[in-house]
């Protein structure tokens, strides 16, 4: 278990406060670099073993814990069990090279609040940490599309999106809050919220997640760079 790492906190208010596990160090290196940058997150310690991770967790004082599926002496499923008994407003988000359907939805049903590869594009990653903080009834699961294309999100009302509409989804699809599209597009947040109303409407969508995914599928939007892999992205209920 490594020593936690303190980070200068941003300066327009708490940041989300993020304890990092994976065994892999240059993996665990690299994400923690890149989460760093964002003013609004705080990598507050890493771990490369679950060992100990409640410990951990309650030292720090951590909003999230991004937790690596497989990892010697580590059983996800326990594990992610233990945490969320014990913290009860803690969002624990699996990452892992594998998308295996069954331990999806297990480690879904014992209290995680996503699931994400670990290729999955850095935009759904944001907005996984930034959703969940936001306590947004829906987990997010980012797989490749080979993955779900069994579950791939159907037509939509078949209405078309105007400019604008296209250019405040794909600022979502960036993991921008409304506020950062409305200083960037120089309109209102209700204007914003105004514009996310008529998508989800006009593409039958529930959420920004399924907005972004129903876009991308009816190729309203672009993916967020050339070569990238596609994902789906699929917003489930909580567990109960």
């Amino acid at each position: 278990m490594r020593t936690p790492d303190e980070r200068r906190p941003s300066s327009t208010g708490e940041p989300i406060r993020i304890v990092a596990v994976d065994d892999h160090s240059l993996l665990r290196d690299a994400l923690c670099r890149l989460l760093d940058v964002e003013h609004d997150l705080c990598v507050v310690a890493e771990a490369d073993t679950s060992v100990g991770l409640g410990d951990l967790v309650a030292r720090t004082g951590a909003h999230v814990v991004l937790l690596d599926v497989e990892m010697p002496a580590h059983h996800a499923p326990t594990v992610v069990s233990e945490l969320t008994a014990r913290f009860p407003r803690l969002r624990v988000l699996m990452l892992s090279m594998h998308d295996h359907g069954p331990l999806v939805q297990e480690l879904l049903a014992r209290g995680a609040h996503g699931y994400l590869h670990k290729s999955a594009p850095r935009a759904s990653l944001l907005s996984a940490i930034r959703g969940a903080m936001a306590r947004d009834p829906h987990v997010m699961i980012a797989l490749p599309c080979s993955a779900t294309s069994g579950t791939a999100f159907r037509g939509a009302a078949g209405q078309p999106l105007s400019p604008r509409e296209r250019e405040v989804l794909m600022h979502v699809a960036d993991a921008l809050s409304n506020r950062q599209i409305a200083v960037l597009l120089g309109i209102t947040e209700a204007t914003v919220k105004r514009h996310l109303r008529n998508v989800f409407e006009k593409l039958g969508a529930a959420s920004r997640i399924g907005a972004v995914n129903k876009a991308l599928e009816a190729r309203l939007i672009a993916p967020a760079g050339k070569g990238e892999r596609q994902y789906a992205f699929r917003s489930m209920p909580d567990a109960p």
